[in-house]
């Protein structure tokens, strides 16, 4: 819808194609319904690709600003959460709302619940249910493989690689992670914590649930994540927990350390990384600052190897996609087929958790109807 907008301002003849039969079904179900719009602090620093460079030129020339803009123009509240996260006050339609008035005030025309089957090119034929259409231009905005229920396909992908164009492996994202039995019965404790995933660090809340781990942080750490890769937990990220231990030893307390750890971790956690890895039941004069110091490092960096996500059904994003060393970054047109443009999640461009996805939608919709 961003990028017909921008076409259409220029003149040109517009078609919007869509086999789902309302818009915007992943804006309706985003932010809890509210819809997480943009992120103040979108840049490329919190982009995933095999070429990092890709998304500078776009996010540059279409900034969270730019969307803001047409947020207050159309009236909508607005509030910021957390972390420069952005939501509608009452809802998500307004957004879709404001892009489908914006398509309409400026002559676009909607095809919905219209199936595409086939692309031909020279010239570029787009075979629908609704029959064959011809076209000068086509932008593919079919977005990842997530959340299947609301319609995700393959399609970009398929046609991608039907013109030789290259798709760098996928896999779901922005997804809670799966483990062994072993930490099943922390089901529920959540945590303030810092998760680190092959040197990138997240500080927000982990969840543990009945298959694995979920909450804000394990959804960023699972952006960087690959099968067979551990993650890291600083479990007492504003304590010098070592620090602590050595104080009520040299108060003089019997307690022992589970029991202590109890007083700063949810006891069941406690409980477990005891059992785990300190299952003494002295009392803390006669544990020795070695073995309490072995233990300490286990709370600031406990490893965890996941044995995998929970998969498309559950994740936000898909991370890969059309590789951005085919698509001109200023454009977004194929270098091999002139006329075919790429736009949003079907790129090998992820966002973190947190409106930079929409903003990367925004920006490269933008950038397509430029030109297109």
């Amino acid at each position: 819808m961003m990028c017909a907008i921008q076409a259409s301002r220029r003149g040109r003849k517009v078609l919007l194609l869509d086999h789902a039969k309302k818009l915007g079904g992943k804006i309706l179900i985003s932010g809890g319904g509210r819809c997480n719009f943009t992120n103040l602090g979108a840049s490329p620093a919190q982009y995933v690709s095999e070429n990092l460079h890709f998304c500078k030129s776009a996010l540059s020339r279409f900034t969270p600003d730019h969307f803001i803009e047409m947020v207050r123009n159309h009236g909508i509240a607005y509030h910021e959460k957390k972390l420069g996260q952005l939501f509608c006050d009452t809802s998500a339609q307004e957004i879709v709302s404001l892009l489908k008035t914006e398509c309409e005030l400026s002559g676009v025309d909607f095809k919905l619940d219209c199936k595409v089957t086939g692309v031909q090119k020279d010239p570029i034929q787009v075979e629908t249910s609704a029959g064959s259409i011809r076209c000068q231009s086509l932008v593919i905005a079919t977005g990842g493989l997530s959340i299947p229920k609301l319609g995700a396909s393959d399609l970009g992908y398929i046609v991608a690689k039907k013109f030789g164009i290259v798709v760098t492996e996928t896999a779901p994202a922005l997804d809670g992670f799966t483990f062994s039995e072993r930490y099943r019965d922390l089901a529920g404790i959540s945590v303030d914590c810092i998760i680190e995933c092959n040197g990138v660090r997240f500080r927000e809340n982990i969840l543990f649930t009945h298959t694995g781990l979920s909450g804000p942080a394990a959804l960023q750490a699972s952006l960087h994540w690959k099968k067979g890769d551990a993650i890291r937990i600083d479990l007492l990220p504003d304590c010098l927990i070592f620090d602590y231990f050595l104080e009520r030893k040299k108060e003089g307390s019997r307690a022992t350390v589970k029991s202590l750890l109890s007083n700063l971790l949810p006891k069941r956690l406690s409980d477990l990384l005891c059992e785990l890895y300190f299952p003494s039941a002295l009392p803390l004069p006669q544990v020795s600052e070695q073995a309490l110091r072995l233990f300490c490092m286990k709370l600031k960096a406990w490893e965890i190897l996941p044995e995998g996500t929970v998969g498309y059904s559950k994740a936000e994003v898909t991370r890969g996609g059309v590789d951005t060393n085919e698509i001109s970054s200023k454009t977004m047109e194929s270098r091999k087929v002139p006329g075919l443009y790429f736009i949003g999640e079907v790129l090998d461009v992820t966002g973190w958790l947190g409106g930079y996805n929409f903003q990367w939608a925004w920006a490269s919709g933008w950038a397509a109807g430029q030109v297109v």
